[in-house]
């Protein structure tokens, strides 16, 4: 599946044509490309190399799933991977979806290897926002970049909920260790995968703001400069979200230590009590004669012994709370 749209002079002016036509467009100074490949093979990449002169190695990058987020610099061109997330909401997993761009002087080129990265949802992006579409290429990329950051921040709140949920079930009583256990778990999994996905972005839109690169002209650098914001709070968020799921792990270490020991006070306290019937019994379960042996009056006193000696050792337990 491939998309194309050509801009001049800040408006639509072709769409749909084929990757072929891509250097008649650019024969023109003043127009301005996007073209989207999804799901592409070999030949559509080679295809693209060709009208665009692009690097081998960077065709090579975009081909291959699975690269970490980066700004690679070419002599012709820019090749920048990076991945949009959401949380799912029944599993509250983290899911990424990939998308490698092309960057030229006239020229954007998406490769998408799956539909999950929502595309659509950039070119709605770029119409709202058409009166920026002069600038050019920067105006193209801001919208994938503004999309991609928006999801992060989506994201990263969704997992924040999540962490909320959890210090609400750590103090309750009713709830079960084992589950409890397992969703800390999943979350720290997906803040580990989310964080490796949102921290090389801080670099990414850093350096997307040199001057030297012409990428960002002077009327979109505010709009960079706002998105470089969203990726540090952003990343922010992601340390604090990354140390409180430490202090949960801690707190819920310490509580099952504190809820161990109440159990052994108990149990302890508790066979004392049961000590007292059991050397009372023994003592006067003796083959020899003692005071009381063989009359009623032996069996009282035993059992008087052993209520008030138990009775007592309860009472003081229980104001000690070991009881």
């Amino acid at each position: 599946m491939i998309r194309t749209r050509c801009y001049r002079d800040g408006a639509v002016v072709a769409e749909g044509f084929p990757i072929a036509e891509v250097s008649d467009f650019l024969a023109d100074p003043a127009n301005t490309l996007w073209f989207d490949v999804c799901t592409p093979d070999e030949n559509d990449l080679m295809s693209v190399r060709e009208e665009l002169g692009l690097h081998t190695l960077a065709v090579e990058d975009a081909f291959q799933p699975g690269e970490r987020p980066k700004l690679d610099h070419y002599s012709e061109h820019l090749f920048l991977n990076m991945y949009s997330v959401d949380v799912d909401a029944t599993t509250k997993q983290l899911r990424s979806h990939e998308v490698s761009l092309f960057i030229t002087k006239a020229a954007i080129v998406t490769v998408r290897h799956e539909e999950g990265f929502d595309i659509d949802a950039v070119v709605a992006r770029w119409d709202a926002l058409s009166n920026l579409a002069k600038s050019g290429v920067g105006f193209l990329l801001h919208g994938l970049l503004d999309f991609v950051v928006d999801s992060h921040f989506n994201a990263v709140q969704e997992l924040d909920t999540e962490v909320d949920s959890l210090e609400d079930e750590l103090f309750d009583e009713q709830a079960a260790d084992v589950a409890l256990q397992r969703r800390t778990f999943e979350v720290r999994r997906s803040l580990v995968d989310f964080r490796r996905l949102v921290l090389p972005m801080r670099e990414v839109v850093n350096a997307l703001l040199r001057r030297d690169l012409g990428v960002v002209d002077d009327t979109m650098t505010p709009y960079y400069q706002d998105v470089y914001d969203h990726v540090l709070r952003v990343t922010e968020w992601t340390e604090s979200l990354r140390d409180l799921l430490a202090n949960i792990h801690d707190t819920r270490l310490t509580m099952r230590g504190n809820r161990l020991n109440s159990v052994m006070k108990k149990v302890t306290s508790w066979a004392a009590i049961i000590a007292v019937p059991t050397a009372v019994t023994g003592f006067y379960g003796q083959n020899v004669p003692y005071p009381g042996f063989g009359e009623a009056s032996g069996f009282w006193t035993s059992t008087a012994i052993i209520v008030l000696l138990s009775g007592g050792l309860y009472i003081i337990f229980k104001a000690r709370d070991w009881l």
